[in-house]
This record gives C-alpha cells, sequence and structure tokens, in this order.
C-alpha cells in the first residue's frame, strides 16, 4: 500500500483529486515526492513521521492539512492520547493560541468520525 493511502484513508481518491485540480504538477510532486519517498523513507515510522508533520502545521497555522496528518497519526497507530500529548507540547515552543487551535480541530474531527477514545 502506498504512504499515501496509508496516510489518506478513505479520503485517499478525494485528495488526490482536489490537488489535481489546483495544480496537476505540484500535485504529483506532493503525491510522489513528499509522500512516496519522503514519507517512505526508513528511520522513522510512519506514526512518528505523522506526529512530526502534526506539530510542523500546527506551528504554520494549516488547519485543512493538519485534519489530514491528525486523521493520518490516528490511521498509523497513534492513539488519541499521544495525539493530544502532541499538541499540548507544541504549546511550549509554538504558543498557546496554535495549540488551542489545533485541539479544537482535533476535537471537531474526533467528533465528526466517532473516533473519540481511539
Amino acid at each position: 500500500m502506498s504512504v499515501r493511502k496509508k496516510i489518506w484513508g478513505k479520503n485517499a481518491e478525494r485528495i488526490a483529486e482536489a490537488l489535481e485540480r489546483i495544480d496537476p504538477d505540484l500535485a504529483r510532486y506532493i503525491q510522489d515526492f513528499a509522500y512516496e519517498e519522503v514519507m517512505a523513507r526508513p528511520g522513522l515510522d510512519l506514526k512518528t513521521r505523522e506526529l512530526l508533520a502534526v506539530t510542523a502545521l500546527i506551528a504554520l497555522g494549516n488547519p485543512d492539512e493538519l485534519k489530514t496528518h491528525l486523521r493520518g497519526a490516528l490511521a498509523n497507530g497513534a492513539t488519541e492520547r499521544e495525539v493530544r500529548e502532541t499538541i499540548i507540547h507544541s504549546a511550549l515552543y509554538l504558543g498557546f493560541p496554535r495549540a488551542l487551535g489545533a485541539m479544537k480541530v482535533f476535537s471537531e474531527l474526533l467528533a465528526r468520525t466517532g473516533e473519540q477514545g481511539a
């Protein structure tokens, strides 16, 4: 299974189509390079890579992409507690407003998907 399918899960086709609509060349770089090369490298498991992506997206303030990687973290073995701890830990370095925004995104995701207690 491709790395992007492991991260995007049931949303893989929808995300790929959305990227293609924005720009086919950029979509190819994101899908092939970012996911199938960088995210697939040995040395870190996919759960760890997703938790790192969550932290980076909190720092950047990208809530749409954050949702994708919050789902990806859960789909690749992170527990709800590990995701919450990642968000709380980010407050020390990125600020409480960013962490609070991320926690809201995560709480909304859990409420919509019924993953509470995962």
